[in-house]
């Protein structure tokens, strides 16, 4: 039987972090001892983006991302209807939009 922890974790959210960063793009890469997430803003008509955000795993805490995303696109969807995923073969780089012009 497993023991159960008693004390738990208080985890501090900064203000700053708490606004959070938008990403519209994950580009996963791994290695023998760990996966590297980074999260790229993606704007229309941009040919160039930027990482906002790295984040680096260790394969057990990756599958356990893995699972946990699982886990809550099930609830979402048990919600709000299943996600639909339009085919991508490529990156679109002005998502639908005008292309601007100088």
């Amino acid at each position: 039987m497993e023991e159960q922890n008693n004390n738990p974790l208080n985890i501090e959210l900064a203000e700053e972090m708490a606004e959070g960063v938008y990403s519209n793009l994950a580009i996963i890469t791994h290695s023998d001892s760990e996966f590297v997430v980074d999260f790229v803003r993606v704007m229309p008509g941009i040919p160039k983006a930027r990482v906002k955000s790295r984040i680096i795993l260790t394969p057990e805490h990756a599958k356990r991302l893995l699972i946990a995303l699982e886990d809550n696109i099930s609830g979402f969807e048990a919600i709000n209807g299943k996600i639909k995923l339009k085919e991508v073969t490529a990156l679109p780089m002005n998502f639908g939009g005008p292309i601007g012009q100088a």
